[in-house]
């Protein structure tokens, strides 16, 4: 399942924070055995969105701009790995 963090056609956006709730609805529809997908979000994706949307339940991550803007793909790429192997964030 596709969700879209930004408004689409445009590259570089900042993501829209509300739009993880989206996603954190698959998640629980895919925990409770309902919907069994991946969930990819697309947009605005950079080292620390990219903890976010994995802890709302993202397991595929598009982070076109932070990756190809880079003068050296190492580190977003790094950053991104990173980011989707921490633990969850805490809930509130």
């Amino acid at each position: 399942m596709l969700v879209m963090t930004v408004e689409p056609g445009f590259g570089g956006q900042k993501l829209i924070p509300h739009t993880l709730n989206k996603v954190r609805r698959l998640a629980l529809l895919r925990s409770e055995g309902k919907l069994p997908m991946h969930i990819q979000v697309d947009g605005g994706i950079n080292g620390e969105t990219a903890r976010l949307a994995a802890a709302a339940g993202a397991n595929v991550l598009v982070a076109g701009s932070f990756v190809f803007g880079a003068e050296n793909l190492e580190r977003p790429v790094g950053m991104l790995l990173d980011a989707a192997i921490q633990p969850p964030l805490p809930e509130f």
